[in-house]
C-alpha cells in the first residue's frame, strides 16, 4: 500500500525565477500556463521515461511565441500515476526536466500528484493547480490562459478565474469540444488566438532555449 500523499502541488521552478512582462489592460495575458500530456507532449499514459517524451506539433513554435513577447509561461499538469504507484517524484522530474530541454524551462510547473478519490484541491478540473501557479509567478489568474486538451484543463481554468482554450485530439470527447468557450486546431493556432496580432513569428527553439 502507497502511503497518503499530503495535500497541495508539487510545485517546481525556473532558475532563474521570471516574472511577468506586461502590465494588466494591455490586451496581452499576464502568464500562459499549459497542460502537458496530449498539449505540449504526446500523452503516453503514466510515463516516467523521458525517452519518450516528445513535442505534440506545433507546441515548440507556440511557445517560443510566448516567450518571444516576454510572457512567462508554466505547465499545470495531473499526474495521478504517483498515487496509483506507477510514478515516483524522481520520474516526474526527469520527464520534466526533458520537457524543459526541448522547450526551453517552463517558469513554474505546478503538478497534482493525487489520484481521482483524493478529493484533493488540485486535481484539475479543480483551480488548485491554475491558482498556485498564478501565486508563483504573481500574476491575477483573470489576465491569465489555460491552455490544454481535455475538458478538465478548460474547467480548471474556468473555476480559477482564468480564460481557457480548448486544442482537440483523438481523447478530447466531443461534449467536452461543445463545452469549450474556445477552441483551436492545434497549439499554435490556440497561442494565436490568445495573441492576436502581436503573435511573433517564431521558429522551434533548439535544446536549452532560455525561458
Amino acid at each position: 500500500m502507497t502511503r497518503p500523499l499530503p495535500p497541495g502541488p508539487w510545485l517546481f521552478e525556473a532558475s532563474p525565477r521570471t516574472g511577468a512582462a506586461h502590465e494588466a489592460g494591455t490586451g496581452l495575458p499576464l502568464a500562459v500556463l499549459f497542460d502537458r500530456d496530449g498539449t505540449l507532449v504526446a500523452d503516453v499514459p503514466y510515463n516516467g521515461d523521458p525517452r519518450r517524451v516528445a513535442p505534440m506539433p506545433t507546441a515548440r513554435e507556440a511557445v517560443a511565441a510566448v516567450r518571444a513577447l516576454g510572457i512567462p509561461v508554466g505547465v499545470v499538469s495531473n499526474q495521478s500515476g504517483v498515487a496509483r504507484g506507477l510514478l515516483t517524484r524522481s520520474q516526474v522530474l526527469a520527464v520534466r526536466e526533458r520537457v524543459d530541454g526541448l522547450f526551453g524551462p517552463f517558469a513554474v510547473w505546478a503538478v497534482c500528484p493525487h489520484g481521482p478519490r483524493d478529493a484533493c484541491a488540485c486535481r484539475k478540473p479543480a483551480p488548485g493547480l491554475v491558482l498556485a501557479a498564478c501565486r508563483h509567478l504573481g500574476v491575477p489568474p483573470e489576465e491569465t490562459v489555460v491552455i490544454g486538451d481535455i475538458g478538465a484543463d478548460v474547467e480548471a481554468a474556468r473555476a480559477a478565474g482564468a480564460r481557457g482554450v480548448l486544442v482537440p485530439n483523438g481523447r478530447t470527447r466531443p461534449e467536452e469540444v461543445a463545452a469549450a468557450g474556445e477552441t483551436a486546431p492545434d497549439l499554435l493556432a490556440a497561442v494565436r488566438l490568445v495573441l492576436g496580432d502581436r503573435t511573433p513569428a517564431v521558429a522551434a527553439p533548439g535544446p536549452g532555449s532560455a525561458p
